[in-house]
């Protein structure tokens, strides 16, 4: 199972900074992840999600160990 860990905006959307799920590629992460926080569905598409420190396509399996994390777009100056 990955471990996904959210950030800013994401973990105050999913109402929590990580968690366990089962989701086995980065595309049902995405639409399991929309359905359980809908508020998190809005930002989703504009955020980074990345898998063992990397950018990755929908296909992406996610291994038992991978670590996927969720980054919201920062506006920084």
């Amino acid at each position: 199972m990955a471990h996904v860990r959210y950030f800013a905006a994401a973990e105050e959307f999913a109402g929590r900074a990580d968690e366990v799920r089962p989701e086995t590629d980065l595309g049902a992460l995405r639409s399991a992840l929309t359905a359980d926080y809908p508020q998190l569905g809005r930002i989703l598409p504009r955020c980074a999600v990345l898998v063992d420190g990397r950018r990755a396509d929908d296909g992406e399996p996610l291994g038992a160990d991978a670590l996927v994390d969720v980054l919201p777009p920062f506006a920084g100056g």
